[in-house]
């Protein structure tokens, strides 16, 4: 698990189990459940709005610009906070679409993808230091392929249909 800076969490109850447990108690501590999530498509949204910023404003442009949802004190703002009021949805999505906007601009606009940014956070994993443009779009790609298949399984919940079934195919019931 990570923060909403992208700094590995320590309070993941998976990460503190008992580390010399006989295969039973190993293999339940491995397979234990972490509590009940806020995700949502809507937070879904509002969490990639803020790791766009995050990775292109802040680290790759070095702008000085607040988080959209998150803050010290509310890490998972942005699903804690998307709840379905029409102006909350609105909002989520014109965070994104700006987002999405200053990051393309940004890479449209870089000389090189070797342009490189200092990422003391350790933002994408990669043990901090200097980042190139690329590999920050490579680590863009790896968050919303992950994210991409978090809502697909939100969508399955809600319509029922499978990835395998073609577009005019109903599940069996």
């Amino acid at each position: 698990m990570f923060t909403a800076d992208g700094k590995p969490s320590d309070d993941d109850p998976r990460e503190h189990g008992p580390r010399l447990g006989d295969e039973r108690v190993t293999l339940a501590e491995a397979l234990r459940s972490d509590e009940p999530s806020t995700m949502s498509l809507l937070g879904l949204v509002r969490h990639l709005a803020e790791v766009e910023r995050a990775t292109f404003r802040v680290l790759m442009a070095g702008e000085d610009a607040p988080r959209l949802f998150c803050s010290d004190t509310d890490r998972d703002g942005d699903f804690d906070g998307a709840v379905s009021d029409p102006q909350v949805v609105a909002e989520g999505w014109d965070a994104w679409r700006a987002e999405v906007d200053f990051a393309t601009r940004f890479v449209a606009d870089a000389p090189t993808l070797d342009t490189t940014a200092d990422d003391p956070h350790n933002l994408h994993g990669s043990g901090g230091g200097a980042m190139s443009l690329r590999e920050a779009l490579v680590g863009m790609i790896e968050e919303y392929a992950r994210h991409l298949g978090h809502a697909d399984l939100l969508r399955e919940r809600i319509d029922g249909r499978i990835g395998q079934l073609g577009p005019h195919e109903q599940p069996p019931r």
